[in-house]
């Protein structure tokens, strides 16, 4: 399959969008990564204030506390890296010096893995920015040359802005809840106050959309990345779209494939796509269409065409297992 970027711009754009144009973007740096997630560039004066106050966001917790202590006793790798940095960078994870003192504890994939872990934090604190792409290696440098030289935004406008921007994106989105890694799914007090029959807690709404009089829909492949789904327990709760991404499952546990698309029809989460892009063979191959909700003629027929039209758009030969 593309590159997840590439996958959430095809699917929200169409077939005219051309990874070359979010390339370009990247490399002029008009769009910069951060916490996984490609942001305008003026958009980072929305997050500089949290990093100046890097952890403590709120109550201390004793994860945070945590964290700043292997920090602390690894400070001497972390200045080492910026030394690297400010005299050869930009430069890949691979090329910056490992001498942390305390090796970085997980039951999990991150064991052991110091730089990588140490260059998460640092980002966070506002020190290292990821600066571009060498292939698929994010390359890393010092923030102040990432970073523009914007008026830093205040905290709590700052954040009233995000949830603003990000209500406007989703439509509807919980108030409060559990605060996950990565790009937060709560607004706050953003937009209107919203109830959602049979789902608890509190919503709110964007008025805009319940201003627009009339909705065309249409179908779509989404990456399970895109943030109508990125959330699983919001998917679930307001459109009955059960899904997992399941490419971390062993084969004989997976419900939809390795790496299956959600598929949308007018304004509903219909189904998953199971295919792969075999590009040593030039073949998108077709495994399975799982309808979760019975399609007609014409949801087969607009998602056969999307299904053709993303084969075009990967170069390849569509075959249908």
């Amino acid at each position: 399959m593309a590159p997840s970027a590439d996958l959430v711009a095809w699917a929200r754009l169409g077939s005219s969008y051309t990874p070359t144009d979010l390339r370009k973007a990247v490399d002029d740096q008009a769009v910069v990564e951060l916490h996984a997630l490609l942001r305008p560039r003026e958009d980072l004066a929305l997050y500089r204030a949290d990093m100046a106050r890097w952890p403590h966001i709120g109550e201390e917790r004793d994860w945070q506390r945590e964290i700043v202590a292997w920090i602390d006793a690894n400070d001497a790798c972390r200045r080492d890296i910026l030394h690297r940095l400010e005299t050869s960078g930009p430069l890949p994870s691979r090329e910056l010096p490992d001498t942390c003192e305390v090796p970085w504890g997980s039951t999990g994939w991150s064991n052991n893995k110091n730089i990588t872990r140490l260059l998460e934090f640092m980002v966070a604190r506002g020190e290292v920015a990821v600066s571009g792409r060498r292939g698929r290696d994010r390359l890393w440098d010092l923030a102040t040359r990432v970073y523009p030289e914007d008026q830093i935004v205040p905290a709590d406008k700052a954040l009233q802005i995000r949830n603003k921007r990000r209500l406007r994106a989703l439509g509807i989105a919980r108030a409060t809840g559990t605060v996950l890694p990565g790009e937060s799914a709560l607004v706050g007090d953003a937009g209107e106050p919203a109830v959602v029959d049979g789902v608890k807690g509190e919503w709110r709404v964007d008025p805009y959309w319940l201003d627009q009089a009339s909705f065309s829909g249409r179908a779509a492949l989404l990456s399970p990345f895109d943030r109508l789904v990125h959330d699983r327990k919001r998917a679930l709760e307001l459109f009955e779209f059960d899904y997992q991404l399941e490419m971390y499952k062993p084969a004989a546990r997976r419900r939809w494939g390795y790496y299956a698309l959600p598929i949308v029809y007018g304004d509903r989460l219909v189904g998953k796509l199971d295919a792969k892009a075999d590009r040593k063979a030039g073949v998108f191959r077709v495994h399975a269409v799982h309808e979760d909700i019975a399609f007609n003629k014409t949801t087969t027929a607009a998602v056969s065409r999307e299904i053709k039209a993303l084969a075009t758009w990967l170069e390849l030969d569509l075959v249908m297992s």
